[in-house]
């Protein structure tokens, strides 16, 4: 293998002899923190070319012992999204090296160690050293200096990791459910959710729902999680939001706080058209919290079988699910309605609100949503005309990493087909959440009280409601 030039988007992976191996092997073959022998090495060159005149840089990342069998560190998508995310860095690395212990060929349960100490993790990383300049690109040294190859640091707030099951949907590939016990704004107490993720793009959790233990957490060691996790003594909780964007989805629908409470008077629910089911946290949130009829549509019929079978997702005549491509079964929506039928698989001819949770599926780009079809203007066109006259288009917004230009091209696109947009930051800073509007909103502020209202800022908060802020309006 040649790693003497960048080649963009190439990806390899090789075995290397363990220059710092186990020096006890017989008792304990891979104790904790010792890596196997051999290691695996991958390679994977950045798809954004080095700016001309700057010599090309390599980083590397240790991958967490217990963690080499997670799709983060073992697919090249996984990869991928390291090496974009770490390149907030000026120049952005060229090259990122993965070096770990072998994978097996299907995710384990995982706990957390310790941090190694300084010491060992510096030794560590010193008799790799040779082996990442060795493939390191000859360019780099263009300047008569041994390059510096920075080590890159992995944390997330997962502790113990119980995968579940691993499927394969005829649309999104292979998906992976696991229990996780997490560490969560410094408490002392992990909590426990249940998980989807994607083989595509596995550092994206698509869904999570909350579960409620039978029983006081804070009594287990951080030992005994893992057999928590096996026991299953615990409820879930389906209706739970707790993916950071969905809250601010949902407070999203205050804008049309009004014509709900109207309907709910009249004793007809609100509609909401979701595309994109996921684990169905929200669908089921909007059906039994708000009293919405959803119609949800999801393009794999695996993902749907495993919201009802995980996630505690339930339909009945106020929750209807539809499989299918979601843009082309709202473009066939369209067309509908224009002809006069009006059918809408049996629910309303228009939506009050249409919420919009679609990653793109350019592995190439990272994570990002929605994908770029759906701001095409002809799709754009057909979600306005199935809208209600004061109806909401409310998007989950996933800028890609490496093109800081999509946010204005967005804003701009929308700007031109909705009367006004407004805009809710997520508190993760990776989403913010898009909100255009079919009319003008009325400032509803000196009205008396809406029992809508109320209801969606007991879950959301009304910190989250008050920040919603009009970013353009368009009164054409």
């Amino acid at each position: 293998m040649d790693f003497s030039e960048l080649c963009p988007c190439r990806f390899q992976s090789f075995t290397f002899p363990n220059p710092n191996p186990n020096p006890n092997p017989n008792p304990n073959p891979n104790p904790p923190h010792h890596y196997s022998d051999p290691l695996r090495v991958a390679v994977l060159d950045s798809p954004v070319t080095s700016p001309q005149g700057k010599a090309p840089t390599t980083s590397a990342m240790l991958v967490p012992p217990g963690r080499e069998s997670d799709w983060i560190f073992s697919t090249e998508a996984g990869h991928l999204h390291l090496l974009l995310s770490s390149s907030s860095s000026s120049p952005p690395f060229s090259r990122l090296v993965l070096i770990g212990s072998l994978p097996s060929s299907f995710p384990i349960p995982y706990t957390r160690l310790p941090l190694l100490p300084d010491k060992d993790l510096y030794s560590i990383q010193d008799s790799l050293l040779p082996l990442l300049l060795a493939i390191s690109p000859k360019s780099a040294f263009d300047h008569g200096s041994i390059p510096q190859v920075p080590f890159l640091s992995f944390e997330d707030d997962a502790l113990h990791i119980l995968p579940l099951e691993v499927l394969d949907g005829p649309s999104v590939g292979e998906m992976i459910v696991e229990d996780v016990a997490i560490q969560k704004d410094g408490s002392c107490v992990p909590q426990i959710r249940r998980r989807l993720r994607f083989k595509r793009m596995p550092n994206l959790i698509q869904t999570q729902i909350r579960f409620i233990p039978d029983f006081d957490l804070s009594s287990c060691s951080s030992t005994d999680f893992l057999s928590v996790l096996k026991s299953r003594s615990f409820r879930l909780e389906p209706a739970s939001l707790v993916q950071p964007y969905l809250a601010p989805m949902v407070a999203g629908l205050s804008l049309i706080a009004n014509v709900a409470e109207e309907k709910i008077a009249s004793e007809i629910r609100p509609s909401c058209l979701c595309v994109g089911v996921g684990g169905g946290a929200l669908l089921t949130y909007l059906r039994t919290q708000l009293g919405f009829n959803v119609h949800g549509l999801e393009t794999d019929s695996v993902v749907v079988d495993v919201a009802r079978k995980y996630f505690g997702l339930v339909e009945d005549e106020f929750l209807r699910i539809s499989i299918g491509d979601g843009i082309g079964i709202i473009k066939r929506y369209a067309q509908e309605k224009e002809r006069g039928n009006n059918r809408l698989e049996k629910l309303s001819s228009s939506f009050d609100a249409i919420m919009v949770d679609l990653d793109s599926e350019d592995v190439i780009s990272g994570v990002s949503a929605p994908p770029l079809e759906f701001i095409e203007e002809e799709v754009l066109l057909a979600v306005k005309s199935i809208l209600c006259k004061n109806g909401v288009l409310v998007i989950n917004v996933i800028p890609p990493l490496d093109d800081r230009s999509f946010y204005r091209h967005f804003v701009s696109v929308l700007s031109n087909m909705f009367v006004e947009l407004y805009k809710i930051d997520v508190q993760d800073n990776e989403n913010f959440v898009i909100v255009a509007t079919r009319s003008e909103i009325q400032d509803s502020s000196g009205e008396s009280r809406h029992q809508f209202l109320t209801k969606l800022e007991e879950v959301v908060g009304p910190q989250l409601v008050s920040s919603i802020t009009k970013i353009s309006s368009y009164n054409a």
